[in-house]
């Protein structure tokens, strides 16, 4: 997979202005090569982590936030463009992409 061609959809770039916090957040993210296959993963900040859990304390939610799982999650310090490019060029060069990422099948990213 090395040495290829992609480009990368990030979920919350679609919301609108000042709805993304790139430090407590996540949001799905897609990776289209060349070959024209689709992966994906969702990218959490740890702080976003953290508030979650708070919130289904409140809510009930994951046994009173006792838990708390995602598909697909990927941990990061941010959730900027810039991370997760970074993030993304360094599982591919480490050959750790198709560990993390799941095949994507039948998404429209214009949704």
């Amino acid at each position: 997979m090395k040495n290829t061609e992609y480009s990368i959809w990030i979920e919350a770039e679609q919301w609108a202005e000042g709805e993304w916090n790139i430090y407590d957040d996540n949001t799905d993210t897609i990776v289209t090569f060349e070959d024209g296959s689709r992966w994906v993963a969702s990218f959490f900040t740890y702080k976003n982590i953290q508030s979650l859990s708070e919130k289904n304390q409140q809510t009930g939610e994951c046994l009173q936030g006792k838990y708390f799982w995602g598909s697909d999650m990927l941990l990061v310090d941010e959730s900027s463009r810039k991370r997760i490019e970074e993030v993304v060029e360094h599982l591919i060069l480490k050959d750790e992409f198709e560990d993390i990422f799941d095949i994507c099948v039948g998404h429209n990213m214009d949704e």
